[in-house]
C-alpha cells in the first residue's frame, strides 16, 4: 500500500528499510513543506525510525571494533611477553642467588663440554681452521670484533665457551714451532731442543693458562657476580672452559710480541748495556698490559659479572714495576732466555 506519493505506509513500511549504506538524506524542506500535516507526520516518523536504526548498527559496529581491539590488545601483549621470556632463556642478563640446584648444574656442565672438546682435537676435519686464524688477527688488532662474536655463539650454542679446539691447537703449535726456532739459533742439542718445547708448552702455555683460568672462574663466580632482585630470572656463571679461552685469547698477542718478534730483535735484547735493557722492559710491559686488558676484555662481555675493571689493576702494577725494573739493570729478555740456554746467552 503506497501513498499518493508513492511512498509505503502502514504495514509495509518496514519492507521499506534499507541497509546501512543506502542513502540517508532526509526529503528536502520543499517536498516535505507541499505535503498534508499527516503526511507530513507519518515522514517525519519514518525518518526518526531510519536515524534509529542507522545508530543502532553504527552502535554495534563500535562494538564489534572495541571487541576486536580488546582482543587484539591481549594477543599481542602474550605475544610480546612470551618473546621476552624467549630472550631471557637465550641471552640471560642477570643472575639471582646461588642455590644448591644451580651450583649442581654448573658443576656437571664442564664434564659434559669438556668430553667432546677432547675428542675433537684428534679429528682436524671437524676443526674451523680459517675462522680461527681470524679470530687471531683480530685479537691483535681488534679484540672487541672477537667477543662481539662471543655473544653471537651464546646465542647460538647456548654457551659462552668454544666448542671448538682449533684455537688451542692451532696456538700450541705455532708456540711449538717459535721456541724450535729459538732453539736452532742458541741450542745445539737436539735432546735439549725437545725439553725445552715440551716445557714451554707445559709450563708456559697449558699450566699457567689452567692456573690463571681456574683463579679467574673463582673469582669472578664469588666476587663478581650480580645478585638479581628476583627469583624470575636464569642464574648465569661463568664456565671454567670460557676463562680459559679468555686465557688464550689473551695470550696469542703476547706470544707474538714476546715469542715472535722478540726473537728477531734478541741479538740486541740479550746484549749487555741501558739500551737492551730499556728496550726488553718495554716490550715485556706492553706485552703483559696486553694480555691483562684482552683478559679484561673477556669478562666485561658478560652481562651479568660487574667490577670487571678489576682485571685492569695489574696493568698499573706493570707500568709502576717497569721504571723500577730498568733502574734496576734487569733485563727480562737475558732473565729469561738464560733458564733455558745458559751457556749461550
Amino acid at each position: 500500500m503506497t501513498d499518493g506519493l508513492g511512498l509505503p505506509v502502514g504495514d509495509d513500511r518496514h519492507d521499506w528499510a534499507v541497509p546501512v549504506m543506502t542513502v540517508k538524506t532526509c526529503p528536502s524542506p520543499f517536498l516535505i513543506s507541499h505535503l498534508s500535516p499527516k503526511q507530513a507526520t507519518g515522514e517525519g516518523q519514518r525518518e526518526r525510525e531510519r536515524s534509529q536504526f542507522i545508530t543502532s548498527h553504527q552502535n554495534e559496529e563500535i562494538k564489534i571494533e572495541k571487541s576486536f581491539d580488546r582482543f587484539h590488545s591481549r594477543n599481542e601483549s602474550k605475544r610480546i611477553e612470551s618473546n621476552r621470556i624467549e630472550q631471557a632463556k637465550m641471552l640471560p642478563t642477570v643472575t639471582k642467588g646461588r642455590s644448591s640446584s644451580s651450583l649442581s648444574s654448573s658443576s656437571s656442565r664442564p664434564n659434559s663440554t669438556l668430553l667432546p672438546y677432547l675428542r675433537r682435537i684428534v679429528k682436524w676435519q671437524q676443526m674451523d681452521v680459517e675462522y680461527t686464524f681470524w679470530q687471531m688477527l683480530h685479537l691483535c688488532t681488534s679484540p672487541k670484533v672477537v667477543y662481539q662474536h662471543t655473544k653471537y655463539h651464546k646465542q647460538t650454542k647456548n654457551q659462552w665457551a668454544r666448542d671448538d679446539p682449533a684455537f688451542v691447537v692451532i696456538c700450541s703449535f705455532l708456540l711449538a714451532v717459535a721456541t724450535l726456532a729459538y732453539c736452532a739459533a742458541y741450542d745445539h742439542s737436539s735432546g735439549h731442543a725437545l725439553f725445552v718445547v715440551f716445557s714451554v708448552l707445559l709450563f708456559h702455555f697449558l699450566l699457567t693458562g689452567i692456573f690463571l683460568a681456574t683463579f679467574c672462574w673463582f673469582l669472578t663466580n664469588s666476587y663478581l657476580r650480580e645478585e638479581a632482585p628476583n627469583s624470575y630470572v636464569v642464574e648465569q656463571r661463568v664456565e671454567w672452559m670460557y676463562a680459559f679461552d679468555v686465557h688464550c685469547n689473551s695470550f696469542f698477542p703476547m706470544f707474538v710480541l714476546l715469542y715472535v718478534i722478540h726473537y728477531f730483535l734478541s741479538p740486541l735484547l740479550v746484549a749487555h748495556g741501558f739500551i737492551p735493557e730499556l728496550l726488553s722492559n718495554l716490550l715485556f710491559m706492553v706485552g703483559a698490559s696486553y694480555y691483562h686488558y684482552l683478559n679484561f676484555l673477556g669478562y666485561d662481555v658478560l652481562p651479568f659479572l660487574e667490577r670487571t675493571t678489576f682485571f685492569l689493576y695489574p696493568i698499573g702494577v706493570v707500568i709502576v714495576l717497569s721504571p723500577i725494573l730498568i733502574l734496576s739493570g734487569f733485563n727480562p729478555s737475558r732473565y729469561f732466555m738464560s733458564i733455558y740456554f745458559s751457556r749461550q746467552i
